[in-house]
């Protein structure tokens, strides 16, 4: 081994001893002569392969452009006057330790082993363009600076190893585009400054091991567009502000103008780290990638920057931005907190996609827009609190969809409508078992309403315990032609607004006073259901009335036969045809009613017929009081008759004795003849009694009849 120098040199000492100094020229003087412009080294025995040079200022330019060297060269705590030329060479390794460099010129360099610059300081570009290592390039505890400039310009760069950069310093860019890492890239605890500028630019590069950015303090964008990591990508701890800003991309409204990480289109196999204190001042945009593992996010501060006047998200702009991408295994989010909108339109995921316990601040505008996302397993937003809105049209998920005990306020309103935003919208959706808006450790709370037209679900849809709504003009329930097996609208409180039931079909319904006393109106047009969760047992009338009571009190006390004719099908269908009876009554009793105010003039008409028909007939639906008023009938008749005395005989020649009874029940009855009818003269008063009879015996009879058909159908 050859060693010059002596110890103890301030490598920051810009003019040190001349004890200190060397030309370096000098570090290869006497390995071998020059042939052509190359070094042909001697190889003699006992010759050590490692040329060693410490505690040295190197003067002069030290030239191995396009040298081919067989030594290891080892610079220890040495100073340069000039950036080493390294520019093609072809060396067995070269490591500067603890150096100070004012750059590093390597382009296209190749190396048998290890390029290392460890502990070194380096006030210039450290060019390895195109550079062939069959090893590792190790960066530890050194600090390249060129601030505002291109620190490390590694474009190509080709590592069969490792990328060894823990707790590096670097000011300005760190590029890597297209890089070639054959192992794992390891910035560990380091320190990238490059505020409104590309921290890291690494587009198109491939990492065969782990990328691991954690516990990093990191000013500026970390752009690793197509990146394609055989292994895990880590940002856990990382903290990363002074995001790029981007002027062009903040003219378009789906572009993120300042991220401050972009992992558009990247390839990663396994898991993606951005939690346990990853915190982002900026954009976390991640658009059409591929994810073989888990992302999680749990306890990670995402904190976007307001989005600019008239742009689109209105809040604070997109904080983490999923449009598109395809996660193999699992998004985890407990106990995030976000300052922004999280945009996952389009996003597949494969297993399940968890918020719990956390935060998603983005009041006035779409907290989180998931629009057509695929989850298939559980979406779990349990005991979350999000200023904004949910906006979820167009789903599919495996499972289940749960809110238990969130909060969401301040959903905003829409651009170019007065109508308010709902707080949680699923338009289309189409879950596989539940939809749970109820109450966990605390009150479900949706202050914008829950909207869920036209959505599939496959087992239950579940509002126990919910507080819907915080405004009388806006909407606390649309459920327009949602379909589901079970149906609890068991809210805490009264709904908030109007409700919508139209054209929703479910197989059991559990409700509660509270729901029916919604401040609004409530639309049941086309609402079926083929049970009630608490059957009304066959001697409860007074449920009964406080059901009828409930419709009455839903609809503003308006005509729609639709909910009653429902509500009796229903009872009909589980055997319970005399309450049902009692439902259809009162269903004809408003239509007589709202048929009256429509008509001044005949309003006292129309009430009198109603009323004969309710106390008489039962509006058809009671055929027992129809015989009855039959019997009072023949029986009021018949004392009249006998009080009249004897009728006249129409034919002499008969010999029929006079019987009131029978000739009174020959009247009222009118498919019965006892050869009574046609005997006998009335006159007078007793004239008018008997017609009068024999119509309300029609009247009656047909009555009476229809019920005995419909008894005997059933």
């Amino acid at each position: 081994m050859t060693e010059t120098g002596a110890r103890g040199l301030d490598v920051f000492d810009p003019s040190p001893p001349r004890t200190h100094r060397m030309p370096a020229a000098d570090v290869l003087r006497g390995l071998g002569e020059v042939d052509g412009g190359r070094l042909l080294p001697r190889r003699k025995p006992n010759v050590p392969p490692v040329i060693r040079v410490a505690d040295k200022y190197l003067t002069g330019p030290l030239d191995l452009r396009a040298v081919e060297l067989n030594y290891l060269l080892e610079f220890v705590r040495c100073r340069f006057e000039e950036p080493p030329d390294l520019r093609q060479g072809k060396l067995a390794g070269v490591e500067f330790a603890d150096c100070w460099l004012p750059g590093l010129l390597a382009r296209n360099l190749g190396s048998a082993n290890e390029v290392s610059l460890a502990g070194s300081t380096v006030e210039g570009v450290v060019d390895l363009t195109d550079a062939d290592i069959a090893a590792s390039l190790s960066l530890r505890d050194s600090t390249l600076r060129v601030p505002g400039g291109v620190a490390v310009q590694a474009d190509r760069v080709k590592l069969a190893g490792a990328l060894l950069a823990q707790r590096v310093s670097v000011v300005g860019e760190l590029r890597l585009a297209s890089a070639q890492v054959g192992g794992y890239c390891n910035f560990a605890g380091g320190t990238l400054d490059n505020p409104a500028g590309y921290a890291v630019r690494a587009t198109n590069a491939h990492v065969g091991g782990s990328l691991l950015l954690n516990d990093s303090v990191i000013r500026g964008t970390v752009l690793l567009a197509s990146v394609r990591v055989e292994s895990e990508l880590t940002l856990r701890g990382a903290v990363l502000t002074d995001a790029r800003q981007d002027g062009e991309a903040a003219l378009d409204p789906h572009a993120d103008p300042s991220s401050t990480v972009v992992l558009d289109r990247v390839a990663i196999t396994g898991d993606v780290h951005l939690d346990r204190g990853f915190t982002s001042t900026g954009t976390v945009r991640m658009v059409n990638a591929t994810l073989g593992g888990t992302l999680s996010l749990s306890g990670g501060r995402f904190d976007a920057l307001r989005a600019p006047s008239g742009s689109d998200p209105i809040g604070y702009g997109r904080a983490l931005h999923l449009d598109g991408a395809q996660v193999g295994g699992d998004i985890v989010g407990r106990q995030a907190r976000v300052r922004g909108q999280v945009r996952m339109v389009d996003l597949r995921v494969k297993g399940s996609l968890g918020l719990d316990g956390s935060t998603v601040d983005n009041p006035d505008a779409d907290a989180v827009l998931g629009n057509r996302s695929q989850i298939g397993s559980n979406l779990t937003l349990r005991e979350v609190e999000v200023a904004g809105g949910l906006q979820l049209r167009g789903v599919r998920i495996g499972a289940n969809l749960d809110l238990r005990g969130s909060r969401l306020t301040r959903p905003g309103r829409y651009r170019h409508l007065s109508a308010g935003k709902p707080s949680l919208d699923i338009g289309g959706a189409v879950l596989g078992r539940d939809l749970i808006c109820a109450r966990g450790a605390k009150e479900f709370v949706a202050h914008g309403g829950v909207r869920a037209r036209r959505a599939q679900i496959g087992r239950m849809a579940n509002f126990a315990g919910a507080v819907l709504g915080d405004k009388l003009d806006s909407h606390a329930l649309n459920l327009l032609g949602m379909q589901v097996q079970e149906l609890v609208l068991t809210p805490i409180t009264p709904p908030r607004g109007d409700v919508t039931l139209r054209q929703v079909r479910c197989t059991s319904l559990d409700d509660n006073e509270a729901f029916w006393s919604a401040t609004g109106w409530i639309d049941l047009e086309e609402f079926r259901y083929d049970s009630l969760r608490h059957p009304i047992d066959l001697r409860d009338d007074e449920q009964v009335g406080h059901r009828l009571r409930w419709l009455r009190q839903a609809m503003r006390r308006t005509y729609r036969p639709g909910p009653y004719d429902q509500f009796a099908d229903m009872l009909r269908a589980s055997g319970n045809d005399e309450h049902a009876a009692t439902v259809l009554v009162e269903k004809q009793r408003l239509r007589y009613r709202a048929v009256a105010e429509g008509r001044q003039w005949l309003r006292p008409l129309v009430q009198l017929w109603s009323w004969l028909q309710r106390s008489m007939v039962g509006y058809g639906y009671r055929p027992a009081r129809a015989l009855a008023w039959l019997v009072v009938s023949w029986l009021l008749g018949s004392i009249w008759f006998t009080a009249a005395g004897p009728l006249d005989v129409i034919n002499s020649d008969d010999r029929l004795s006079w019987n009131a009874w029978l000739y009174t029940i020959d009247l009222v009855v009118p498919i019965v003849d006892l050869g009574n009818k046609n005997r006998w003269q009335t006159g007078g008063a007793s004239q008018w009694i008997a017609a009068g009879l024999i119509v309300t015996g029609w009247v009656l009879a047909t009555t009476v009849a229809a019920g005995v058909t419909r008894m005997l159908k059933r």
